[in-house]
């Protein structure tokens, strides 16, 4: 029987505002103690897009932490005010829907979630069923 997993996995923004927020609400969450957090500017705005050398460098990394840390959610988040990915909210949720098809298409043993940080730092799950 595999052990309950101590780890989640946040595909988030580089911006060190959001880091803290998406941290402490998956360790409630999830009651997880420690988050793997694999960052880029704009990670919505990347995995929406076709493939590419950087979204491999993404897959590769949350593999890593589903195979040695074994995470079982994984989240991707878009914010308000991101300098890599300058639109609107209404364009960060298309990107995070498409982001989690990206995820989900490679496979993976683990639940995938968007996660929305709004203007207060606030984390809205998005949901998408």
């Amino acid at each position: 029987m595999k052990p309950k997993s101590t780890f989640a996995t946040a595909i988030n923004c580089m911006d060190g505002r959001v880091q803290i927020p998406v941290i402490e609400w998956m360790k409630q969450k999830y009651n997880v103690q420690f988050v793997d957090m694999i960052t880029e500017p704009g990670p919505d705005k990347i995995l929406s897009k076709e493939s590419s050398e950087l979204v491999n460098s993404i897959r590769n990394r949350v593999v890593i932490s589903i195979e040695k840390h074994c995470s079982e959610v994984i989240a991707v988040t878009g914010h308000d005010d991101c300098a890599g990915n300058p639109v609107s909210k209404e364009i960060h949720i298309e990107h995070i829907k498409n982001s989690i098809e990206t995820i989900k298409s490679w496979n993976l043993p683990v639940s995938v979630i968007g996660l929305w940080i709004n203007k207060d730092l606030e984390v809205e799950e998005l949901n998408y069923q």
